[in-house]
């Protein structure tokens, strides 16, 4: 292991608020009696339904798939029956067609579920087929098809895989009791993944507010060949991966480009733990670990949900509220989407449910800018987001855009660092969304 502390330009130190769960070990959520399993939990194509109503089911069988190749297939995370298929609200925000199943009780697993032997004695082809089976998207909220990620152009090679384990969000802290508690299962997956890319370096990135997970993990890599544990200064937003690139490789991602133009793929810990019981288990992504945290819980947990339980049903394991919710956020603070509901499904990239109380929730009243430049400097993507916000906010997209409001990861370092309270990430936001639809109109 290294012993440099790697980190980036730009960047904030808002308070972990990681106290409430970062010590409670992983615990099985009991299932719920219905299951609302969206036929969209990933970026691309959505699922076509591949049950009817009144069908019956078993845990880890396929229900919805689609030819697209931008897709992934979705599973029954319980066993039961198909009760309705209609559209529900997702964490997202919109509303999309889910299997809605009444759980048995017996969750009987499907005979497709089978352990898929050694590791050395499968080919790139396989380990590709096998995540793509499993229904892997990215867990750390990007929902990004991880077999497309892991099929880059025969011109674009890729040499380092990053195993993102930084979780810098704050509250959040399912990623750290994965490291601590599925060690194995993180390096499996991080064999088979450098594998598949025919990688000849994969690093395992931990912010150093995880001393126990960066021993953990350094103890179970041991002299793996080509794996190294490096450390992370803790700061926000080191969990975005052309942050980690930088901070890890040196390596720049170029403005609109991809990691793979720099020979890079940066995977999540909790994607890369999935995909490695996928192959020791032959289970596909049915569940996850997610934080439910917050001052309006009555007991902050780590759960290891199965996907469909709703929100609500989340809380009510961990107690229920404490008092009443101010603001229920999917995600942690940051980067997190408010949610208007808590009748709202746990998907793949539901990595936290956070629970704030009224007061923490009260959005401050902004005032005028002060020029002070303070979002200048804390942007780690090295834009101007007091001129961006301004455009916006006028509605001059074009001169958003000429300030690269693209290249915006919507962060919120600076609205967070912001004297003013501007709403800088929200309006550069609707600046973002606007510029990249009119593009895809042009084409």
């Amino acid at each position: 292991m290294s012993t440099k502390l790697f980190t980036f330009k730009g960047g904030v130190h808002p308070p972990h608020s990681k106290a409430l769960t970062q010590n409670v070990p992983i615990e099985e959520a009991p299932a719920p009696e219905l299951v609302v399993i969206p036929l969209s939990q990933h970026i691309g194509a959505p699922c076509d339904p591949l049950v009817a109503v009144g069908e019956t089911v078993k845990v880890g069988q396929k229900i919805g798939d689609s030819k697209a190749f931008v897709s992934v297939p979705v599973h029954s995370s319980v066993s039961g029956t198909v009760k309705k298929i209609e559209q529900r609200p997702v964490p997202g925000g919109t509303k999309v067609n889910c299997i809605i199943i009444e759980n048995d009780g017996k969750y009987d697993v499907h005979e497709s579920v089978q352990p898929k032997g050694d590791l050395e004695n499968l080919s790139r082809e396989d380990i590709l087929s096998i995540i793509r089976e499993a229904g892997m998207a990215g867990m750390g909220g990007a929902t990004f098809p991880t077999h497309v990620k892991l099929s880059p152009p025969p011109d674009k090679p890729i040499d380092t895989l990053l195993v993102n384990g930084s979780e810098c969000e704050p509250y959040l802290t399912a990623d750290h009791r994965i490291m601590l508690e599925m060690p194995e299962l993180v390096l499996l997956g991080t064999k088979a993944i450098k594998k598949a890319l025919g990688a000849g370096k994969a690093y395992i990135c931990i912010e150093d507010n995880k001393p126990d997970a960066i021993k953990t993990l350094v103890e179970v890599v041991g002299n793996e060949e080509g794996i190294e544990v490096v450390s992370l200064k803790a700061k926000y937003p080191q969990g975005d991966e052309k942050r980690l690139i930088n901070a890890v490789t040196g390596r720049v991602v170029p403005s609109g480009g991809l990691p793979m133009e720099v020979a890079c793929v940066v995977e999540n810990v909790g994607t890369v733990a999935t995909i490695g019981n996928a192959i020791k288990t032959g289970m596909p992504c049915v569940q996850r670990v997610v934080t439910v945290t917050g001052s309006a819980v009555e007991t902050p947990k780590n759960l290891l949900v199965r996907l469909g339980t709703l929100f609500k049903d989340c809380i009510d394991m961990c107690g229920g509220y404490k008092e009443e919710p101010g603001k229920i956020i999917s995600g942690g603070p940051m980067m997190g989407i408010a949610q208007y509901t808590d009748e709202v499904p746990v998907i793949k990239g539901t990595s936290g449910i956070l629970v704030l109380n009224k007061k923490e929730a009260e959005v401050p009243e902004p005032s005028n800018c002060i020029l002070c430049g303070k979002c200048v400097d804390a942007c780690p993507v090295n834009l101007m987001p007091y001129k961006i916000s301004r455009f916006s906010l006028l509605r001059n997209f074009d001169g958003a855009d000429e300030y690269h409001a693209t290249d915006c990861i919507e962060c919120g370092a600076c609205s967070y660092v912001c004297p003013a309270k501007r709403p800088l990430k929200e309006s550069i936001s609707v600046a973002k969304k606007e510029i990249l639809t009119r593009r895809k109109k042009a084409k």
